[in-house]
């Protein structure tokens, strides 16, 4: 909805007021369809109670000018019953703004109903008559089964309410009957009114079925939607397990193969001395579960240090730093990492009292990283960097970090490497490398 200008003021308040009081209740936030009727209730007598202040305003205006040009069409009687029923409509809507009217807008329905359909009762009865309302019951009945659609069984109180008036004012009282016309006899008017009230009636039930099919159609739609969101957001989940997230963002937009070329990548295997030769002494479950608590502890180190997990192999574990986005510091990042997987081991023997080792070996330089296949697809690594780390891990020393020379030179110094010397690498021939030790200006602790 457009907004009016804020210098129009008071119209402008009054201008949206009167477009909130002819809009529908949204079936939103409402918990169930008993709920929104109350709402729907209570909006819609607010309009009501305002055309009928509105309507009556105008009838004792005209009967006020009968006094000054029409003193003959001038009834003092039915003047003050209607300043009466006016005073009622704002005490009505007083009450309607009220905690309480807002609970209970069924007890304020029959009240707007019957201050309507009672006044020319209550002016028969002054004049020694009982009658029918040709103009006032017709006209409350058709314009309730318009304006305020629902819970019929109120529509046919009201309207039993009014006929009961009628029948005490007839038997009991024993006020003779005056018909509003020559020709309309009272077998013709209850007929009459019968076929208006089952009219307004069928027509309430009707919409009011209409309106809960529309409510429970649009909660069972918003139910649906909601369940979507949260299997989306696993889906995601799970799909943010496997791949990095622009990675995934990617395959989403554009499902194709990728591959991308990185030039300063940081590459750590690490595998757990004797873990194989365990395996047939210990239960399955049990086995698992270890590894499971070790590597979680180390999904935990790689979160906290920006790094990317690429796979775990049986129980070797492999991580990467400097992709998918680039980054400065990825060897320190890599090397950090290692130290912080060595105390974690440590710490998880001492808290479990296990007695595991690590073998784990870092090298740098650039890879080829991408996504491959249609099912059961990973994020990996291709080059001779991940071969050189792999092999850094497989002719490391158990519980020792093994990197390369050019991981040496750049952490040489900020961290303590010893050299371990010389070996013979399958693939590469022979290689000097080194082991790190410790970080010699200690920055931050990723690890508690």
């Amino acid at each position: 909805m457009q907004k009016l200008p804020k210098k129009w003021g008071l119209w402008a308040s009054t201008i949206t007021n009167l477009r909130e009081l002819f809009q529908t209740p949204s079936f939103a936030d409402v918990g169930n369809y008993d709920r929104w009727q109350c709402r729907f209730m209570h909006h819609r007598l607010e309009l009501g109670f305002r055309l009928a202040i509105l309507c009556y305003f105008t009838f004792i205006i005209l009967q006020l000018s009968y006094f000054f040009s029409r003193p003959d069409r001038f009834r003092p009687t039915w003047l003050l019953i209607q300043f009466g029923v006016e005073l009622g409509f704002f005490l009505g809507l007083k009450f309607l703004q009220s905690p309480a009217g807002q609970k209970h807008p069924g007890r304020i329905f029959l009240w707007l109903s019957w201050l309507v359909t009672f006044s020319p009762q209550v002016q028969a009865s002054l004049d020694g008559v009982s009658t029918f309302s040709i103009v006032e019951w017709p006209l409350m009945f058709f314009a309730q089964a318009t304006l305020i659609p629902v819970r019929w069984y109120l529509h046919l109180i009201a309207q039993f309410g009014v006929f009961s008036y009628y029948l005490i004012s007839k038997f009991v009282v024993q006020l003779p009957v005056l018909l509003p016309t020559e020709w309309m006899t009272e077998e013709f008017a209850v007929l009459y009114y019968f076929w208006i009230c089952l009219i307004s009636n069928v027509s309430v039930y009707l919409y009011d079925r209409l309106a809960c099919a529309q409510f429970n159609a649009r909660h069972a739609l918003e139910d649906a939607y909601k369940q979507l969101q949260i299997e989306q957001e696993r889906s995601e989940s799970l799909l943010l397990n496997i791949l990095p997230y622009p990675i995934a963002q990617r395959l989403k937009q554009k499902p194709t193969t990728i591959a991308d070329s990185f030039n300063r990548v940081g590459v750590l295997f690490g595998d757990i001395v004797g873990f194989t030769e365990l395996s047939g002494q210990v239960p399955a479950e049990e086995l698992v579960e270890l590894l499971n608590q070790i590597f979680s502890r180390f999904d935990y180190l790689a979160e906290q240090h920006g790094l990317e997990k690429i796979k775990t192999i049986g129980d070797a574990y492999m991580v990467v730093s400097g992709l998918p986005v680039p980054r400065e510091d990825y060897i320190e990042a890599i090397a950090d990492m290692a130290l912080d997987m060595k105390q974690s081991l440590e710490q998880f023997n001492h808290e479990t009292e296990q007695h595991f080792q690590m073998r784990i070996g870092i090298a740098s330089g650039p890879v080829i990283a991408g996504v491959i296949g249609i099912r059961k697809f990973i994020y990996d690594l291709w080059g001779d960097t991940v071969n050189i780390a792999s092999r850094m891990e497989s002719h490391g020393i158990a519980d020792q970090i093994q990197v390369t020379d050019l991981i040496y030179e750049s952490l040489k110094e900020n961290y303590y490497l010893e050299k371990r010397g010389i070996i013979e690498v399958k693939g590469k021939g022979e290689m000097t490398t080194y082991l790190l030790k410790k970080r010699l200006k200690w920055s931050s602790q990723f690890y508690d």
